[in-house]
């Protein structure tokens, strides 16, 4: 797989599992994803103030199909 230079972040969630959902569509769609987020949030459950932020990175090449992919449930996430 690509090295983490050439894949962009498209998108930052709230929450390991929001994470997970557009992780798992995205490859779905064939598009490679990586997830960063920082660890205090993901062992305390923590959602506040950027902890618990979760970067969903793709390779650049597929960045913008990415998020023209992921639009809808990112609106929707935001509703709930």
């Amino acid at each position: 797989m690509a090295g983490k230079s050439q894949f962009e972040i498209i998108s930052r969630v709230h929450g390991k599992e929001i994470a997970q959902v557009i992780k798992a569509h995205l490859e779905s769609e064939g598009i490679p994803v990586e997830l960063q987020y920082e660890s205090a949030g993901l062992l305390y459950g923590i959602t506040v103030d950027g902890i618990g932020e979760v970067k969903i990175l793709v390779p650049k090449d597929c960045a913008e199909e990415a998020r023209r992919i992921i639009e809808p449930q990112e609106s929707a996430a935001e509703e709930e």
